[in-house]
């Protein structure tokens, strides 16, 4: 039943971009076309798990039994770089195709706030591995809920007449802003 908590709260209730703002650059950057947000999602649910995974496992045998925790932070930067660079030089080698389609998504999810958020976020609720990662692809797959919903909205208003002072950034985050409302509603579902 924890488990179930945990991916209803991550997916609606706490999502990452709509109730806890973390990821609003790619969430505005590459939310114009339904592919590119598919693209961008499926990317950061995979990164977002094994970076998970890396930082959990440092964190409990590293950080913590040497009492240098306050290096936290850095320390996580530093693992979700070298695992984006990582992913990238594997999948250039083993599958140029995946590597294709992903390849403009995989630099920027080095600098996504979201990946390095749920990485701290599993230490601060004191999760154990299964329950990390539980948590950390229910976020991914909010996030990625979001961003496509996002994306489908605004692909339909570019075919919408809109007044002059309200196209493109204005109204996205008129959108964002009512999407985010929306998502309030799950609100008393899961604390």
């Amino acid at each position: 039943m924890a488990y179930i908590l945990i991916f209803i709260s991550a997916v609606f209730v706490n999502n990452i971009v709509l109730a806890q703002f973390l990821g609003i650059c790619p969430f505005l950057g590459v939310s114009k076309k339904i592919d590119t947000a598919l693209g961008m999602s499926g990317a950061v649910a995979f990164v977002m798990t094994i970076a998970t995974i890396f930082t959990y496992i440092i964190q409990k045998t590293v950080l913590e039994p040497f009492q240098i925790t306050f290096l936290q932070t850095i320390v996580f930067i530093l693992i979700i770089a070298a695992l984006v660079q990582l992913v990238e030089i594997i999948l250039k080698k083993i599958s140029p195709a995946l590597y294709q389609a992903l390849g403009v998504f995989l630099p920027l999810i080095t600098t996504n706030c979201t990946i390095l958020g749920v990485a701290i976020m599993v230490i601060q609720k004191d999760f154990n591995m299964l329950e990390s990662v539980v948590f950390a692809i229910s976020t991914a797959i909010g996030f990625g809920l979001a961003l496509i919903l996002f994306a489908g909205i605004r692909e339909q208003l570019a075919l919408v007449k809109l007044p002059k002072s309200m196209e493109g950034t204005p109204i996205a985050l008129l959108t964002a802003g009512l999407l985010a409302m929306a998502f309030m509603g799950f609100s008393g579902i899961v604390k």
